[in-house]
Protein backbone atom coordinates (compact mmCIF):
# COMPACT_ATOMS: atom_id res chain seq x y z
CA UNK A 1 0.00 0.00 0.00
CA UNK A 2 1.08 3.56 -0.61
CA UNK A 3 1.34 6.06 2.23
CA UNK A 4 -1.93 7.61 1.07
CA UNK A 5 -3.67 4.22 1.12
CA UNK A 6 -2.33 3.48 4.62
CA UNK A 7 -3.44 6.94 5.80
CA UNK A 8 -6.92 6.46 4.30
CA UNK A 9 -7.30 3.03 5.92
CA UNK A 10 -6.04 4.39 9.25
CA UNK A 11 -8.65 7.15 9.11
CA UNK A 12 -11.43 4.73 8.16
CA UNK A 13 -10.64 2.39 11.07
CA UNK A 14 -10.02 5.25 13.53
CA UNK A 15 -13.51 6.61 12.84
CA UNK A 16 -14.85 3.29 14.16
CA UNK A 17 -12.44 3.15 17.12
CA UNK A 18 -10.81 -0.03 15.82
CA UNK A 19 -7.36 0.55 17.30
CA UNK A 20 -6.41 -3.14 17.52
CA UNK A 21 -7.34 -3.67 13.87
CA UNK A 22 -5.27 -0.61 12.92
CA UNK A 23 -2.27 -2.12 14.67
CA UNK A 24 -2.83 -5.64 13.30
CA UNK A 25 -3.39 -4.50 9.74
CA UNK A 26 -1.24 -1.41 9.26
CA UNK A 27 1.74 -1.61 11.63
CA UNK A 28 5.07 -3.35 11.20
CA UNK A 29 5.73 -5.74 14.07
CA UNK A 30 8.85 -3.72 14.96
CA UNK A 31 7.15 -0.31 14.87
CA UNK A 32 8.34 2.41 17.24
CA UNK A 33 6.00 4.57 19.33
CA UNK A 34 7.17 7.90 20.74
CA UNK A 35 5.20 10.01 23.23
CA UNK A 36 5.80 13.62 24.09
CA UNK A 37 7.40 14.05 27.46
CA UNK A 38 4.49 13.69 29.81
CA UNK A 39 3.51 13.85 33.44
CA UNK A 40 2.19 10.30 33.49
CA UNK A 41 4.21 7.17 34.05
CA UNK A 42 3.92 6.07 30.40
CA UNK A 43 7.18 5.19 28.70
CA UNK A 44 8.30 7.83 26.20
CA UNK A 45 9.60 5.32 23.62
CA UNK A 46 8.64 1.69 23.02
CA UNK A 47 9.53 -0.71 20.22
CA UNK A 48 7.33 -3.48 18.82
CA UNK A 49 3.60 -4.14 18.82
CA UNK A 50 3.57 -6.05 22.14
CA UNK A 51 5.22 -3.10 23.91
CA UNK A 52 2.87 -0.65 22.17
CA UNK A 53 -0.16 -2.63 23.33
CA UNK A 54 1.21 -2.80 26.87
CA UNK A 55 1.71 0.99 26.89
CA UNK A 56 -1.84 1.47 25.62
CA UNK A 57 -3.23 -0.82 28.35
CA UNK A 58 -1.22 1.10 30.94
CA UNK A 59 -2.77 4.34 29.69
CA UNK A 60 -6.33 3.04 29.74
CA UNK A 61 -5.84 1.81 33.32
CA UNK A 62 -5.54 5.50 34.23
CA UNK A 63 -8.89 6.33 32.59
CA UNK A 64 -11.95 6.82 34.79
CA UNK A 65 -14.26 7.54 31.84
CA UNK A 66 -13.89 8.01 28.09
CA UNK A 67 -16.57 10.42 26.90
CA UNK A 68 -15.62 10.48 23.20
CA UNK A 69 -12.90 11.18 20.71
CA UNK A 70 -12.09 11.81 17.11
CA UNK A 71 -9.35 11.58 14.52
CA UNK A 72 -8.89 14.23 11.85
CA UNK A 73 -8.44 13.61 8.14
CA UNK A 74 -4.80 12.68 7.49
CA UNK A 75 -2.37 14.82 5.51
CA UNK A 76 0.26 12.92 3.49
CA UNK A 77 3.77 14.06 2.63
CA UNK A 78 6.07 11.48 1.08
CA UNK A 79 6.37 8.51 3.40
CA UNK A 80 4.73 10.39 6.30
CA UNK A 81 1.18 11.22 7.25
CA UNK A 82 -0.17 13.28 10.11
CA UNK A 83 -3.55 13.81 11.71
CA UNK A 84 -5.01 15.47 14.75
CA UNK A 85 -6.74 13.47 17.44
CA UNK A 86 -8.73 14.47 20.46
CA UNK A 87 -10.18 12.67 23.43
CA UNK A 88 -12.85 13.89 25.81
CA UNK A 89 -11.61 12.06 28.87
CA UNK A 90 -11.61 11.86 32.63
CA UNK A 91 -8.46 10.37 34.13
CA UNK A 92 -8.66 8.89 37.62
CA UNK A 93 -8.39 11.63 40.24
CA UNK A 94 -8.46 14.43 37.63
CA UNK A 95 -11.16 16.67 36.15
CA UNK A 96 -12.69 15.93 32.77
CA UNK A 97 -10.76 17.49 29.86
CA UNK A 98 -10.26 17.45 26.14
CA UNK A 99 -6.82 16.09 25.26
CA UNK A 100 -5.63 17.13 21.81
CA UNK A 101 -2.61 15.86 19.95
CA UNK A 102 -0.93 15.77 16.58
CA UNK A 103 0.08 12.31 15.40
CA UNK A 104 2.85 11.72 12.87
CA UNK A 105 3.28 8.32 11.22
CA UNK A 106 6.06 7.01 8.98
CA UNK A 107 5.21 4.36 6.38
CA UNK A 108 7.77 2.08 4.74
CA UNK A 109 6.86 -0.83 2.45
CA UNK A 110 3.15 -0.32 3.13
CA UNK A 111 3.41 -0.54 6.94
CA UNK A 112 3.56 2.04 9.70
CA UNK A 113 7.07 1.82 11.17
CA UNK A 114 6.83 4.71 13.60
CA UNK A 115 4.27 6.87 15.34
CA UNK A 116 4.83 10.00 17.35
CA UNK A 117 2.27 11.80 19.50
CA UNK A 118 2.84 15.50 20.11
CA UNK A 119 0.79 17.10 22.87
CA UNK A 120 1.02 19.22 25.96
CA UNK A 121 0.12 16.94 28.87
CA UNK A 122 0.28 19.76 31.40
CA UNK A 123 -2.99 21.50 30.46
Amino acid sequence: MTTQEVANRYYELAQRGQIEQIQDELYASTAVSIESENESDLPIRVVGLPAMRQKEQQYYQQVAEMHGGQSGVPIVAGRFFACTQSMDITLKGQPRRNKEQVCVFEVIDGKIVSEQFIYNDAD
